[in-house]
């Protein structure tokens, strides 16, 4: 057996504190599950799954699939150690005073920008240099801000908290991550713009989804949701806003495995989209009908709801506007669904494409291709899958 596989992990962490049926019925789910996963004959399960047995086992579902990861460079000054120096100094403690130079709005919003475009862009080894000096630069900003710059300077000083707390989750590095979107959030508060505070809120909501803390995250998107709720004619900016809440809530339902009220809310952001008109992007986030339909395969594919998850999917519109990881994460989610329903050759083409749409640096950092091609490895052999496999490090 793969020594890095899912099974393997979990046998480590049960050890002898728990048989396998205990370790089932503490998890809620099948002792045939667990079973499989350990001894082979499963390579991976629904995420809901994976979280309740991560739960049981008392481990973040990070290392239960192994998704931790360092960042190693010959720069100092990058990676996850650097990041997490720039989200946590401790000058006073040391008795230090350095001076960062403080960066004009002008700049602070370039870098900010070009921040977002790597992280939509599947880049994550590159963000692991530039946010350590974006964050103390910004920060020095924020102190020399006075008057009419102080909400400005600590709006964009969130905006690169929370692109930080982002990377970080698909490093990962789910403790840093959460607080760098807490400090998000209350620099955010120090600002005035109403839709920014919401669309953090929204991303707090989908690192509690990452924890699985499903009920936690569908409260806070529907809460600030609620604060939202469109009366009359509103900017299409917070249309956006208030979908893309209604959607991240439907997410956290779906992993909930409460499938309707899942659905209930992707109809909900169904209707928002269609006053939209389109696909937009609005303080970072896409929202429009080509993320409702990536959210409805989500739900599905969580529920194991394969048949649904395809049928879902051909509803993607043709001119859509999904960022490359959006686009390249959708893919997978469809291969899933086409794995799970014996469309293998389909699924690895649609692994192939999110390859091509994601880029390496994306790929290097999800674990999801990784499990479906173990799955597909044990129907089909042929070379273009193998060479596949040894591409993304699955043994073949």
């Amino acid at each position: 057996m793969d020594e890095s596989s899912i099974g393997v992990r979990i046998r480590q962490f049960r050890g002898k504190a728990l048989t396998q049926r205990q370790l089932a019925d503490q998890a809620g789910v099948s002792v045939d599950l667990v079973r499989k996963l350990e001894q082979g004959g499963r390579q991976t399960a629904s995420i809901a799954s994976l979280q309740k047995i991560a739960r049981a086992l008392d481990v973040d579902i990070a290392d239960l699939i192994g998704k931790r990861h360092g960042v190693p460079s010959a720069n100092p000054d990058a990676g996850i150690v650097a990041i997490r120096r720039a989200l946590t100094p401790v000058d006073d403690l040391l008795g230090e005073t350095k001076e960062e130079e403080a960066v004009s709005l002008d700049d602070g919003r370039r870098a900010v920008e070009y921040a977002w475009g790597a992280y939509w862009s599947g880049r994550y080894e590159l963000l692991t240099s530039i946010l350590p000096p974006g964050l103390t630069q910004l920060r020095a900003t924020v102190h020399a801000a006075r008057n009419g710059s102080v909400a400005p300077a600590n709006e964009l000083l969130a905006r690169m908290y929370w692109v930080t707390g982002c990377t970080l989750v698909h490093l990962g590095q789910t403790d840093p991550a959460f607080l760098a979107i807490r400090q998000a959030l209350t620099t955010a508060e120090l600002g005035n713009d109403q839709l920014l505070l919401a669309t953090i809120r929204g991303s707090v909501a989908w690192q509690l989804l990452v924890q699985g803390r499903y009920d936690e995250s569908r409260g806070v998107a529907l809460n600030a949701a609620a604060n939202l709720e469109p009366s009359g004619e509103v900017a299409p900016a917070h249309l956006s806003a208030y979908g893309s809440l209604v959607l991240q809530g439907a997410t956290a339902a779906g992993r909930a495995q409460d499938v309707h009220g899942a659905l209930s809310l992707v109809q909900t952001a169904s209707e928002v989209a269609l006053r939209i008109g389109g696909d937009r992007q609005d303080y970072e986030t896409y929202f429009g009908p080509s993320q409702v339909v990536m959210q409805t395969v989500d739900v599905n594919v969580s529920s194991e709801r394969y048949p649904e998850a395809l049928a879902a999917a051909k509803e993607m519109p043709v001119n859509g506007s999904l960022p490359q990881a959006s686009r390249a994460r959708h893919l997978a989610d469809t291969a899933v669904a086409l794995t799970r329903t014996g469309r293998h050759q389909r699924a690895l083409d649609a692994l192939l494409t999110a390859e091509r749409v994601g880029g390496a640096d994306w790929l290097k950092y999800q674990t999801l291709p990784r499990h479906i091609v173990s799955e597909l490895l044990d129907q089909d052999r042929r070379v273009p899958l193998r060479a596949f496999a040894r591409r993304i490090g699955v043994n073949t």
